[in-house]
């Protein structure tokens, strides 16, 4: 699944993207280890903790809501601070080996199954033992309300995969077979990733979005949320009824610092314990220099995807040939290396698939490297001819159009002004003007009100994913509720029915053809140009301890409940 990144660092408003969301589910993509050129990071504490007491955590962006089925849910912040930590789900993401694969989460008694025919049966056992944060049990009622939530309401981020969905049948209180219309490879996303499995009843026949949208008091995880003060921070604290590990902390209160510079002072200074800063320059010269009583870190086969987003039918970007240009006047590979090359990222995306579900993807964007007599080429070809001032013009109209990104983020910024430049040398008038998260990933992107854009794309569960953001009945409408992450209105032919194959063709080796091919399409009319992998980095004081990690997928508090103070 996919979630976005927008805000100072990891923000967004659409799930997987929004930075990111397509439903990315099945089987595990590798995770190399870092790059050589990285910096040498230090391994996770796993110092002995004491029972009590409570951590601050720095985080970048706050969620525009937590109805995380919603289209205003789908900030990757608000699903590793909130959904993450107390909405149960079906599989967890882990280390399999050297891979992060699905397995089945603590709510389930064993793995779920899934029959091999024309319309497969997923069948779910719960574990008995499984409750709410009220005492009341999680059953199969829970999973079919969730599920025909997300298949059948309006405003919902991706219904990816739950669109797929015949029937949802409940022969008892820990059992729920899901049929589906056709095959689904990705079906293990179903109920995980940033969906999860909700409490029937407390919401059916209610208004679910406004019993959660400014934060909740039901959980089905370690924790429970205490607070959400608006524009302040999120305090967390155990739920005393989980049935699995619970927390040892009394308390962990979620931050919000969006600038990174009074985030590194307040980390040096003490007032924070942990950041999970998105690797701005300001950042790496930070670690670089080294920082004190601090460990870190960092890893470059990240879930993160960042792109240029084309609005195609924006001006003047309808024309494949006018988006291939833009795409042949940027060079990519000098601004990843001026960006992240001392993190071990020296190398442009060439996919729109992220490191996490990397052995899914092609390298067809390789073939847009610089090349200013290409851009001539296609436009000339095109029917433009170059102005007065030096910039394309046809039919009266210049190539001119607007770059839209999270304001304040100094890496983004930069990488605008480098864009700028570039693409003026090119022939290509391009404006700055960036926005809130909020008002972009809440409003213009779905609306389409756009014409190119700077974001993440975040991958949060190892499946390829392509069809949330690539397909066209992904592309917001009214007809289907503004439901999708097609934000690009991207509609390349041929391009959905390969896309369909990779979501259900069962046979891993054909399911990499089809989703190479696709991404060979993709490339071939450039809907949107990758960027790069944005590496993670995770920064924490002595004072805390426990088995701290960097989960790709989930996050850094995919296992908070297992952190504590040092003794």
């Amino acid at each position: 699944m996919k979630q976005s990144h927008a805000s100072p660092s990891k923000t967004s408003s659409l799930r997987v993207t929004l930075a990111g969301l397509a439903i990315l589910s099945v089987l595990a993509a590798g995770c190399s280890a870092p790059a050589q050129n990285a910096p040498a990071t230090q391994p996770a504490a796993d110092k002995p903790v004491s029972k009590g007491g409570g951590i601050v955590i720095g985080a970048e962006q706050e969620p525009d809501c937590t109805d995380w089925i919603a289209t205003c849910g789908g900030s990757i912040w608000g699903n590793y601070m909130m959904h993450t930590t107390t909405i149960p789900k079906v599989f967890d993401v882990r280390r399999v080996g050297e891979n992060w694969a699905p397995v089945p989460s603590e709510l389930m008694t064993a793995e779920p199954t899934i029959t091999d025919e024309d319309h497969p049966k997923i069948t779910y056992r719960l574990d008995p033992k499984a409750v709410w944060s009220d005492g009341e049990p999680i059953t199969s009622a829970d999973l079919k309300y969730t599920a025909l939530q997300v298949r059948d309401g309006k405003d919902i981020l991706d219904k990816t995969g739950y669109d797929r969905i015949e029937s949802v049948e409940t022969p008892d209180l820990q059992t729920a077979v899901v049929t589906l219309k056709s095959r689904v490879a990705g079906w293990r996303v179903l109920l995980s990733s940033g969906i999860g499995v909700l409490p029937a009843h407390l919401l059916e026949g209610k208004d679910r979005h406004a019993i959660m949208k400014d934060g909740y008091d039901f959980s089905g995880g370690p924790w429970k949320i205490k607070e959400w003060a608006k524009g302040t921070s999120v305090t967390l604290v155990p739920n005393d009824r989980y049935w699995g590990t619970k927390p040892t902390l009394d308390q962990v209160t979620f931050q919000f610092t969006p600038d990174t510079a009074a985030a590194f002072q307040a980390f040096k200074s003490g007032q924070i314990d942990m950041l999970y800063p998105t690797p701005q320059l300001d950042v790496i010269e930070q670690i670089q220099s080294g920082l004190q009583g601090a460990h870190s870190q960092v890893d470059p086969q990240s879930g993160n995807l960042e792109a240029i987003w084309i609005n195609n039918e924006a001006f003047p970007f309808t024309s494949a040939a006018v988006r291939k240009a833009i795409a042949h006047s940027i060079d990519r590979a000098a601004i990843v290396k001026r960006l992240y090359g001392p993190l071990g990222v020296d190398q442009p995306a060439q996919s729109f698939l992220s490191p996490l579900v990397g052995k899914y993807a092609g390298s067809s964007f390789s073939a847009y490297t610089r090349d200013l007599a290409k851009v001539d080429q296609l436009m000339t070809g095109d029917g433009w001819a170059k102005d007065a001032s030096g910039s394309w013009a046809k039919d009266g109209r210049t190539a001119s159009f607007t770059i839209v990104s999270l304001a304040g983020n100094k890496r983004r910024e930069l990488t605008e002004q480098v864009l700028q430049t570039q693409l003026k040398e090119a022939g290509f008038a391009m404006d700055i003007k960036n926005t809130t998260a909020a008002d972009l990933f809440g409003k213009k992107t779905p609306a389409g009100d756009f014409e190119m854009g700077l974001w993440t794309l975040v991958d949060y569960f190892p499946d390829p994913g392509l069809d949330a953001s690539f397909d066209s009945a992904a592309i917001p409408t009214e007809a289907n509720g503004n439901s999708g992450i097609n934000f690009m209105r991207a509609k390349v032919t041929g391009l959905d029915d390969l896309l369909d194959e990779v979501a259900t063709e069962l046979d891993d080796e054909a399911r990499k053809a089809a989703s190479v091919k696709a991404d060979e399409l993709i490339a071939a009319e450039v809907p949107s140009i990758p960027v790069s992998a944005v590496p993670n980095i995770l920064l924490w004081g002595d004072k805390v301890g426990g088995p701290i990690s960097i989960n790709p997928a989930e996050g850094p508090w995919w296992n908070l409940e297992q952190w504590g103070l040092t003794q």
